[in-house]
């Protein structure tokens, strides 16, 4: 049998050997999708087998010696409310067995015991605590839509896209109208560490560390805790925990290298309100952190003491660093070093000090190699490198020189890699993939490391390529494959399920009904007619 058929277990309870043997053979336990866990002679045993076996249904005598069956249920029904209780009574025990139903027994039969009667009990207690764990699956499901659409919707807002809202309204709360602030967790030297790890490494060090930041936020007050970019999560924490913000951040790094005994470094925000917010404090703990690079060692870099780069309110150039991530992203080489000389035609005309102007010029450095690192297009590349060199220059040239020699090259690779798979050869890598994993339980995240994408470039490769969005593919893969194995098999519906991916065969069917219009059983009976 599947998981899904996992059979129920019953406790038999009752003090005469010779009705523990007919209950034993007497009713089909198999047929009903039950098995006996046990049994016991009396109350103190069958609470003892109750703590081991873990029984759905307990089948007891009302009245036993030591404990009887009423005062058993009492026991253990406040523990396990879910537990079914049916009770066997004698002739003159009427208003006992009342009093069992009243407190929260499922049934009671008399002796002599009708066994065709108890197989029907047997039955209608199997069809309830099959509703039970379909409502208990529903609710797990609910709350894991919840939670990921939840960080979904954070995450977008973090990007200054306000577009969930339009379809997440059932997900708003009241959690960021107060006072709020911002961390961003970061690995320290990521890219080494990706460079090293396998993809399948690189995919449980993440979920590892993603683990111990959910369970850490739990702990320690977190309003909300999502990843972001690879090797980076954000973590929101309430305004009323802004006094104690480094205490806050030295211990999360703490945390997490005494768990991973991987280094990481904390940017955090000053406070703000309200969910539209969450683009703005970004770059603003992202800002904090780039103090990374200055300081030279992993740390907590606080945005209020994060010194100003601006000086003599000197505007950062975000148009410029805009119009640089673009030529990135386009790969326009020559744009990009046409854009590097406008960076130094803007520092000169501002006669800023080298301070300043290097300040200026690690910060552009340090959002553009996140460009490169979030298309995934960075091989060997040291942004720890390029930072020593630009440190230990003079001048505004020569920093500039380095700059363009630098992401020169870089582009040149990154043209290489592009060159050697092409779009769309990715996108029918990840399409095989997915055909020949179509079972299993798969995720964007898998398919945008089979791909060597980020999460955000893979979507829209795949969506202009393909036509359809990740889901779109899959669902349409997993009913095609249904519609093979209901046409060319005897299968029953709740087993083609879990065969093509789904593990509850009601979600499957409705999934099937809006692709085809029609039920499985629908879509077998026509194509037998037919045939």
């Amino acid at each position: 049998m599947t998981a899904r058929q996992e059979k129920y277990k019953v406790l038999l309870v009752d003090d005469e050997p010779i009705i523990l043997r007919s209950l034993k053979v007497a009713i089909p336990w198999d047929e009903l999708g039950l098995e006996i866990a046990g049994e016991a002679r009396n109350g103190e045993v069958a609470l003892r087998l109750i703590e081991e076996k873990a029984p759905q249904i307990i089948i007891s005598d009302i009245r036993m010696p030591v404990i009887d069956g009423i005062a058993l249920m009492k026991e253990v029904l406040p523990r396990s409310s879910k537990l079914i209780f049916i009770f066997i009574s004698g002739y003159g025990e009427f208003e006992y067995a009342r009093d069992a139903l009243r407190l929260g027994a499922f049934d009671y039969l008399l002796k002599p015991i009708d066994h065709d009667e108890l197989t029907e009990m047997l039955t209608r207690a199997k069809v309830k605590l099959d509703k039970q764990k379909e409502n208990e699956q529903l609710m797990l499901s609910v709350q894991m839509l919840s939670t990921l659409a939840r960080e979904r919707m954070f995450a977008e807002f973090t990007l200054g896209n306000p577009r969930p809202l339009q379809h997440l309204k059932w997900l708003e709360n009241s959690e960021l109208e107060g006072e709020y602030f911002m961390a961003v967790v970061r690995l320290d030297d990521y890219a080494a560490l990706a460079a090293r790890w396998s993809a399948e490494e690189k995919h449980l060090w993440l979920f590892a560390i993603r683990n111990i930041l959910e369970e850490w936020s739990m702990d320690n007050g977190a309003l909300s805790v999502f990843p972001f970019y690879n090797g980076e999560w954000v973590l929101l924490f309430p305004g009323r925990l802004g006094e104690g913000k480094r205490e806050l951040g030295e211990k999360l790094v703490a945390d997490i290298k005494r768990y991973s005994k991987l280094a990481c470094s904390v940017g955090i925000s000053r406070s703000t309100q309200g969910i539209d917010q969450l683009s703005t404090v970004y770059p603003l703990a992202a800002k904090a952190l780039f103090q990374r690079f200055y300081s030279g060692q992993a740390g907590v870099f606080i945005e209020e003491e994060t010194p100003d780069t601006s000086g003599r309110d000197v505007k950062y150039p975000k148009e410029l660093e805009v119009s640089l991530i673009e030529s990135i992203r386009t790969l326009n080489m020559e744009r990009m070093l046409v854009l590097f000389d406008e960076m130094a035609i803007f520092i000169e005309a501002q006669a800023l000090s080298k301070e300043l102007a290097e300040r200026i010029i690690i910060e552009m450095v340090v959002v553009l190699y996140r460009q490169f690192e979030n298309l995934n297009m960075q091989p060997d590349w040291s942004l720890e490198g390029l930072l020593g060199k630009l440190h230990g220059l003079g001048t505004l040239t020569a920093m500039i020189n380095v700059l363009k020699q630098e992401f020169r090259e870089w582009m040149l690779e990154s043209n290489k890699v592009m060159a050697r798979e092409d779009g769309r050869s990715v996108v029918e890598k990840a399409k095989r993939y997915i055909e020949d994993n179509y079972h299993k339980d798969l995720s964007i995240e898998e398919l945008s490391e089979v791909a060597g994408l980020s999460i955000s470039h893979f979507c829209t490769l795949f969506k202009q390529i393909s036509g359809y969005t990740f889901l779109e593919f899959v669902t349409n893969c997993r009913m095609e494959k249904a519609k093979y194995i209901l046409q060319n098999s005897n299968v029953k519906v709740y087993q083609v399920a879990p065969l093509v991916g789904y593990q509850d065969p009601r979600y499957f069917t409705q999934v099937f009904k809006k692709a085809t219009g029609k039920t499985p059983t629908e879509y077998r009976e026509e194509y037998t007619k037919q045939a």
